[in-house]
C-alpha cells in the first residue's frame, strides 16, 4: 500500500509490510528535524554576538565583553552538534533518494557547492579567532572575526533554501532524458543559474527563515537570562542580555507577522493546494473564501469540523478582496492533494505561536519600560519555558511547507513515490532509523548535559582575562586524559 503499511495474513500470522518510501520519509524528517534544532539557533546567537561585542567595542563596558565571551561558549556548542548532525542528511540523499539526486543533481549541485564554498568555510574559518583568540588578536579582529561567523551561519542559510525553494517553485530549467541502468529516466538541469536562485519562493522563505532564527535567538537568550535573575545570579549581566534579546525578539516577532503574511500570499498563487490544506479550505465558494482559527480536518467527509472561522477574511488577505473565491482542494486530482489534517495543524500552530512572541515581547516591552519587568517573578518564568514555543513554531513550519508540497518532492515534476532509491529495502531503512533515533538521543543528551554545565556554571568575572594557553599547558591536560596522573613536564623530571 502506497504511502503506508499493510497487514498481510500469511499461514495465520500476521506480518506488516513496510513501505520503504515512508519509512525513507520518517528517516528523513527525524534527521532534518533534529539538525534544525541548531542553525536557527546560530543565525539567532550570532547577531546577539555580534551586539554584544559591538557594544563593549563602543561603551567600553566590561560587562558586554562578559557576555559576548560568555555567548561564544553557548555558540560554540551549537555549531559543533548542528555540523554533526546535519552531515546524515546529505548521504541520505543517495542511500535512500537515488531517483531524487539524480533528478535534481544538476540543480542542487551548484547551490551545495556555494553553501560549502561561501559560507561553511567562512564560518568555521573564523570560528577558531571568535573561540581561542580572545587574548590573541585586537579587539577590533576578534569583532571582524564574530561579524564573518554571523554572516557565515546566514550564507548557509541562503543556499539550503533555494535548494528547497526551487523544489517548491522551480524555475531557470529544463528537462532532459537520459538513459541510467537501461532505463529512460528525466533529469532537471539549469539554463539559468539567477532564475534558480531567485525562484519565485526564494526571497519570502529567506526573510521567514532569518526572522524566524533571530526569534529563537532572542528568546534563547531571554530564557537563560530570566534563569539568572530568578536564582539572583549575575544580574547585571542578566538583565543587559535579556533588554537586548528583548528589543530583538519584539521587532522580529512583529516582522513575522508581515513576512508569514507575504509568504501565504506567494504560496496561494504558486502553491493552491498547500494554501487550501493549510486552511482546511475543501470547496472553492462562489463568495469569499472564510480564514479558518481551528478545527479538526476531516478528509473523508470533506469539511472542517468543529471549525471557527473568520467569513470571507481569507479572500481578502490573498487578494484583497472579500469577494474573490479562493482556490480549495476539489480544483486539483484526489492523487495531488496534500494530507490536510498534518498541514492544517502545523500551519496553525505556527501562526497561534506567532501571536503569542508578538503579545509575551510587547507586555514584557512595556513592563520594562515601566521598570517592573524583572521585579515580576511570574513573567520570568514565562520567559525560562518560552524558548520552546520558537523551537516548535521553527519546526512546525518547515513540516507545514513539505508536508503541503505531498505528493510532490519537486512540486509539479517528480512524485515522492517516484524518487526512492528501489535498491534499498524497508527492513533497511527501519533499522537505520532505529540507530539514528538512539544516535540522536545521545548527541540531544550530551548537548543539554554540556549546555546545562556551562550555564550553572554562568559568565566569568567582569573584566578577568584569560590566561595565555602555551603549548606545554595542553601537553599536560593530554596527559592527565590519558591517565598519567601529572604533567609530562615532572614525569620528564622524575626520569
Amino acid at each position: 500500500m502506497q504511502g503506508g503499511w499493510r497487514l498481510t495474513p500469511v499461514g495465520g500470522l500476521v506480518l506488516m509490510d513496510l513501505d520503504v518510501v515512508l519509512l525513507s520519509r520518517i528517516q528523513f524528517a527525524l534527521t532534518i528535524m533534529f539538525h534544525y534544532i541548531f542553525p536557527p539557533l546560530a543565525i539567532g546567537l550570532g547577531v546577539m554576538l555580534v551586539y554584544m561585542e559591538g557594544r563593549y567595542l563602543r561603551t567600553k563596558d566590561p560587562m558586554y565583553e562578559t557576555a559576548a565571551r560568555f555567548w561564544t561558549k553557548i555558540f560554540a556548542l551549537n555549531f559543533a552538534i548542528g555540523v554533526a548532525s546535519g552531515i546524515v542528511m546529505e548521504f541520505e540523499f543517495g542511500t535512500n533518494w537515488a531517483k531524487y539526486s539524480r533528478f535534481v543533481g544538476d540543480v542542487f549541485g551548484s547551490a551545495l557547492a556555494a553553501e560549502g564554498i561561501f559560507a561553511f568555510f567562512l564560518e568555521s574559518g573564523f570560528l577558531a579567532l571568535l573561540v581561542f583568540g580572545w587574548d590573541r588578536v585586537s579587539p577590533r579582529m576578534h569583532f571582524f572575526s564574530t561579524v564573518m561567523v554571523a554572516l557565515g551561519s546566514i550564507f548557509s542559510s541562503i543556499w539550503i533554501v533555494v535548494a528547497n525553494s526551487w523544489q517548491q517553485t522551480p524555475a531557470g530549467y529544463h528537462l532532459v532524458a537520459r538513459t541510467f541502468d537501461g532505463a529512460k529516466e528525466v533529469r532537471a538541469e539549469v539554463t539559468d543559474f539567477w532564475a534558480v536562485v531567485f525562484n519565485p519562493s526564494t526571497v519570502d522563505r529567506l526573510v521567514h527563515v532569518w526572522i524566524g532564527a533571530l526569534i529563537l535567538g532572542a528568546f534563547f537568550v531571554m530564557s537563560v537570562a530570566a534563569y539568572y535573575i530568578l536564582r539572583d545570579r549575575h544580574l547585571d549581566f542578566a538583565r543587559k542580555s535579556f533588554g537586548a534579546a528583548l528589543t530583538l525578539g519584539l521587532i522580529s516577532s512583529v516582522a513575522m507577522l508581515v513576512s508569514g503574511d507575504s509568504q501565504a500570499r506567494k504560496v496561494a498563487r504558486t502553491q493552491p493546494p498547500k494554501l487550501a490544506a493549510f486552511e482546511g479550505l475543501f470547496t472553492t465558494g462562489e463568495g469569499g473564501a472564510p480564514l479558518s482559527l481551528f478545527g479538526i480536518p476531516d478528509a473523508a467527509e470533506q469539511r472542517l469540523k468543529f471549525g471557527v472561522a473568520v467569513p470571507k477574511l481569507l479572500s481578502f488577505l490573498v487578494y484583497g478582496d472579500f469577494n474573490k473565491p479562493v482556490a480549495g482542494l476539489d480544483q486539483v486530482p484526489p492523487s495531488d492533494r496534500p494530507p490536510v489534517g498534518i498541514s492544517f495543524q502545523t500551519y496553525h500552530i505556527m501562526v497561534a505561536l506567532g501571536f503569542f512572541f508578538i503579545a509575551l515581547t510587547a507586555y514584557a516591552t512595556w513592563c520594562r519600560r515601566r521598570g517592573t519587568l524583572f521585579a515580576k517573578r511570574w513573567l520570568m518564568w514565562v520567559f525560562v519555558f518560552a524558548v520552546i514555543g520558537p523551537v516548535i513554531a521553527n519546526e512546525f513550519g518547515w513540516v507545514a511547507a513539505e508536508v503541503g508540497r505531498q505528493p510532490w518532492i519537486v512540486y509539479g515534476l517528480l512524485r515522492t513515490s517516484e524518487a526512492h532509491s528501489e535498491a534499498v529495502r524497508a527492513p533497511q531503512v527501519l533499522g537505520s532509523i532505529i540507530l539514528f533515533a538512539v544516535i540522536y538521543a545521545l548527541l540531544f543528551a550530551v548537548w543539554i548535559f554540556v549546555l546545562d554545565a556551562k550555564i550553572r556554571q554562568g559568565p566569568g568575572p567582569v573584566g578577568e582575562k584569560p590566561e595565555r594557553t602555551s603549548g606545554r599547558d595542553i601537553l599536560d591536560a593530554a596527559a592527565r586524559l590519558a591517565g598519567h596522573g601529572g604533567s609530562m613536564t615532572s614525569a620528564k623530571e622524575e626520569q
